[in-house]
């Protein structure tokens, strides 16, 4: 059998959640050699969501190091492929959404002569400092890629405006649904000490709001901002148990715990691993977040989303009516997290919402349509 060999490659936490469940679909079918590489742009992080999915990779570039900058993770991530592109010499490389690996991986793979496949193709802002730089990111990933995993009609919409061929377009949903989808019914029976522990802060008849942040557009007043809003919707909300963990990055961990270390209702935490997340998720009332991928999952588990960014790559969320944007005006989100709290009509409207993002099968699309291009 002529085999077709894959390469994998990723090295976020973010980018291995929805990578994750493409590597375990790839591995159920006959006629691919696939293998994973991870840059380890974050290292523990990262080595959590692996080992919970159980992936071992073949190629560990372990580039994390203490006050690393976009200069240096671009150029050691391309250096770092060239060996393994050599070596291996995949058909198909895999990247990722916006990150620095991805935008790095997808130019050492087209100097390779690879098939390049865009997972998660298509986000647009249209403005290349929000979010910085994730927008010229995936921007450079989208011209350079040969097979776009769109995950939205609005997604695909966006290459075609680009000149990005039709042909090249797949709408799949997004293979972060597929990973939730898995992980939800895992964590009701799994032993996970960090979901133990979380049992235990836990008020169950509290409405638990999550949150979770750490753009670096964020960084500064708009985190101030931020937590003034959590402080006050803590104090006058006896009925309400703010569960954060928080980011380990200094611009997020100081404003964070000056302002909220000593409020009752706000238990700040470590960040946990995946599994746990999700259980999180599910045991919240509302989530208020700045991540991409949280705007994705929590409609899939009925939790609103206030989203603390002044744009958004992921409109489809708005225009379905499971997130709201707020931005860091701090009146904007005391008010709209209170009306959640309090409206039961307009909660229900969100929680109960269509989710745009898919239905769980985004990975075996994918896989089903690389298969017709074993031939090619």
């Amino acid at each position: 059998m002529n085999y077709k060999k894959n390469l994998i490659i990723f090295g976020t936490r973010p980018e291995a959640i929805k990578m994750a469940p493409l590597v375990k679909e790839f591995q159920k079918h006959q006629g691919f050699e696939t293998k994973v590489c991870v840059t380890a742009q974050h290292r523990e992080m990262l080595d959590q969501v692996l080992d919970f999915f159980e992936i071992k990779p073949d190629y560990d570039l372990d580039l994390m190091r203490p006050n690393q900058n976009l200069y240096s993770l671009t150029s050691d991530i391309i250096m770092g492929l060239r060996p393994i592109l050599e070596e291996f010499k995949p058909d198909f490389v895999y990247v990722h959404g916006d990150t620095t690996t991805t935008m790095a991986a997808s130019i050492a793979a087209f100097y390779s002569g690879a098939k390049i496949c865009h997972i998660e193709a298509g986000l647009r802002t249209y403005n290349k400092k929000s979010p910085f730089p994730e927008e010229i990111n995936r921007q450079i990933t989208g011209r350079i890629a040969d097979y776009n995993f769109a995950p939205s009609i609005q997604s695909k919409n966006n290459l075609l405006q680009e000149n990005i061929p039709q042909d090249s377009i797949i709408i799949t949903g997004n293979t972060v649904i597929d990973a939730l989808l898995q992980t939800s019914a895992r964590v009701q029976t799994i032993e996970n000490n960090e979901i133990e522990k979380l049992k235990t802060i836990i008020i169950k008849t509290k409405k638990i709001i999550l949150v979770t942040g750490h753009r670096r557009e964020n960084h500064g007043q708009g985190f101030i901002n931020i937590c003034e809003a959590l402080k006050e919707i803590a104090l006058n909300n006896n009925d309400v148990q703010i569960i954060y963990p928080v980011h380990l990055n200094p611009n997020v961990k100081e404003p964070v715990y000056k302002i909220l270390g000593s409020i009752n209702s706000i238990h700040l935490i470590d960040p946990v691993n995946y599994p746990a997340f999700v259980w999180l998720m599910n045991q919240s009332y509302l989530i208020i977040t700045d991540s991409g991928g949280v705007q994705e999952e929590a409609p899939s588990l009925g939790r609103p989303v206030l989203v603390m960014r002044n744009t958004t790559e992921r409109p489809e969320a708005i225009d379905a009516g499971t997130v709201i944007l707020v931005g860091t005006d701090k009146d904007k989100i005391i008010n709209e997290c209170n009306d959640l709290l309090n409206n039961k009509e307009r909660y229900k409207l969100l929680s109960t919402a269509h989710n745009p993002y898919g239905d769980g099968k985004a990975c075996e699309r994918i896989v089903n349509y690389i298969k017709t291009k074993l031939s090619d």
